[in-house]
């Protein structure tokens, strides 16, 4: 058993690192590795607590960590939410391979909150906050650069949401499955688009749109 478990961890250690270089990302191994433990105590809650219904460690390895971190060429500033953070994706990998960035994660369920104080403890991250809290009743003493919202809602919904969270200058970073294109025509006054990128998660055959929102 223990050969097999050293040998999965090996596979998922090189998919890990093949698809992090398609993207474009060169970590080090110890960041890949602490990439893994997250997901292996993710798997460990998993088994008691339902935090996520992808149970397939490889299929996560693109699903949660891979695709996450598609985003990282498009954040912007020095203080980022992840609103609705629930097991921490995309928070945890962008806090990971962006340490200069202070990252707050967010989600008002308390079980959820709880696995990701384990999560950020055994991973020893320093720039990780943890706030469990409601996104249209937390009023922070400061404002984030940018606000990450990973299948929480319709983007309307979202900035109707985080609207209070948004620093002046700062983006709205909706990640979306297919192009939102009627969402985005119900995007509310006061706001617009900057840019919509095509996304491409290695290992994963699905379309992944990212689309930044910005204050008119």
């Amino acid at each position: 058993m223990m050969a097999l478990a050293a040998v999965s961890q090996d596979v998922l250690g090189k998919q890990l690192e093949h698809g992090m270089r398609a993207l474009g990302l060169e970590t080090s191994n110890e960041v890949r590795q602490r990439l893994l433990q997250h997901l292996e105590l993710l798997d460990k809650w998993n088994r008691v607590h339902n935090l996520t219904s992808i149970r397939d460690r490889a299929k996560a390895v693109s699903v949660h960590i891979l695709d996450s971190l598609t985003i990282v060429p498009y954040l912007q500033g020095k203080r980022l939410l992840d609103a609705g953070s629930g097991a921490g994706y995309p928070g945890i990998p962008i806090a990971l391979v962006k340490p200069d960035i202070e990252v707050d994660l967010l989600d008002s369920n308390h079980k959820k909150c709880a696995f990701l104080r384990q999560a950020v403890a055994e991973l020893g991250l320093k720039n990780v906050q943890i706030v469990c809290e409601r996104l249209e009743s937390w009023r922070p003493s400061e404002r984030f650069d940018c606000v990450v919202s990973r299948a929480v809602a319709e983007i309307a919904e979202v900035i109707g949401l985080v609207h209070h969270l948004l620093a002046p200058g700062g983006v709205i970073a909706a990640m979306k499955g297919l192009h939102p294109f009627e969402e985005i025509e119900r995007i509310p006054p006061g706001y617009r688009v900057r840019q919509v990128h095509a996304l491409t998660v290695p290992g994963l055959d699905a379309k992944r749109h990212l689309v930044l929102i910005e204050r008119a």
